[in-house]
């Protein structure tokens, strides 16, 4: 006698695929886990966590800010991504290996569970949710008009130059950083010597 052994099952949907869209107008992929799709509401700018940390630390950055693994993933204006490169270069940044990512339109990025849910171990979570009620949108980072501040009254966040220009400078230090603690724990006998 054969013995049959059920196919596994696929998560069901929790409601938190309806909630991103019930309560913060996000279009979500129906899939598990749930996807946010950019380029719509939003754009996102991903980072190594480390650099990300720094970043949060030194900004006034009132947009939604989420964790997966060791990438942190910041919420910026819808249409951003397409202006990354460009800004980059501009900064003067252009060329130099930075870790940093931008999805736009057509791009997805794994939900967090909404704030309060219960999450899984290894799973997305925000560091800064959105709020529930609010228009998110106007608050995030975006390129802002010359000579103008992107947000406007008490609390506005940094444009996209300076947001970019903080998140550039932050993802090459954690990268030296990370180089030079590399080189350190092989020990001193990785480098060749030099005699003159």
């Amino acid at each position: 006698m054969a013995l049959t052994v059920p196919l596994p099952r696929t998560p069901a949907d929790d409601g938190r695929a309806q909630w991103y869209e019930t309560e913060l107008g996000w279009a979500a992929a129906d899939c598990f886990p749930v996807q946010l799709l950019t380029g719509l509401r939003f754009d996102v700018l991903e980072l190594p966590a480390d650099a990300g940390a720094a970043v949060l630390r030194r900004t006034d950055l009132p947009s939604p800010v989420a964790l997966m693994g060791h990438r942190m993933r910041v919420l910026v204006a819808a249409g951003s991504a397409d202006e990354v490169p460009g800004l980059l270069d501009w900064l003067g940044w252009g060329g130099i290996a930075l870790d940093l990512r931008a999805a736009g339109t057509g791009g997805r990025m794994t939900a967090p569970p909404p704030p309060g849910w219960p999450g899984s171990r290894g799973a997305a979570v925000w560091l800064r949710p959105p709020v529930p009620g609010r228009e998110v949108e106007p608050t995030l980072p975006a390129l802002a008009p010359f000579g103008r501040s992107a947000g406007s009254g008490r609390g506005a966040g940094p444009d996209l130059v300076r947001l970019l220009d903080s998140m550039a400078t932050q993802c090459h230090r954690a990268r030296l950083l990370r180089r030079n603690t590399q080189r350190v724990n092989a020990g001193p006998f990785t480098q060749p010597l030099a005699f003159s």
